[in-house]
């Protein structure tokens, strides 16, 4: 980034080079807020950094998301001992991205994320790519430790944060069950 400024008052002029796919993903957000691409950029960077520092990584991740794979993105969700205070000087950022059903889950998202691995306050952040289940069905392991323990960093529109309000209830009913078994936790249907 080159910033020039001179005495007058004023803006400064900025030159600023972006990867296309982020310059993308930005013009699109920037056309659905009804800004141009300079007011957004001027409207995100002028924003107070948030006082929780775990929301810091949100931004990171969320840009590099949108960047990859753009309108497919539905939502990021972030969990594990990160998320519940416990982590480990080496812990990682564990956080669901979740992507449109009509977008394949192959090992080749894991290539074009990994093609620039993010890494956050010296923690990587593991992606992980799913899909949102259908409408009542019994969810997996994974879900259920996202929706106890989980924080949403994305939701498009709502539809995660309402999946993730029914496994709650699911586990609130008893009808979704956390177990241990070599003292290691796995989530089972009620028997």
């Amino acid at each position: 980034m080159v910033a020039r400024s001179s005495r007058r008052s004023g803006p400064a002029r900025v030159l600023l080079r972006l990867p296309r796919d982020l310059h993308r993903a930005l013009t699109r957000e920037a056309t659905r807020a009804g800004l141009s691409f300079n007011a957004l950029c001027i409207r995100r960077l002028g924003a107070p950094a948030p006082p929780d520092g775990r929301a810091q990584p949100r931004a990171v991740v969320l840009a590099r998301a949108r960047a990859v794979f753009g309108d497919d993105l539905i939502g990021m969700v972030a969990l594990g001992s990160w998320t519940r205070g416990e982590a480990a000087d080496t812990s990682d950022i564990d956080v669901l991205i979740v992507l449109d059903p009509r977008t394949a889950l192959t090992r080749d998202l894991y290539r074009r994320w990994d093609a620039a691995p993010l890494v956050f306050g010296g923690r990587t952040i593991d992606a992980h790519f799913v899909h949102l289940p259908r409408a009542r069905s019994t969810p997996g392991a994974v879900w259920c430790e996202a929706a106890v323990d989980g924080v949403i960093w994305h939701d498009r529109d709502d539809r995660v944060a309402r999946w993730l309000a029914d496994v709650r209830r699911l586990i609130a009913e008893g009808r979704v069950v956390r177990a241990f078994a070599h003292g290691q936790p796995y989530w089972t249907g009620a028997a």
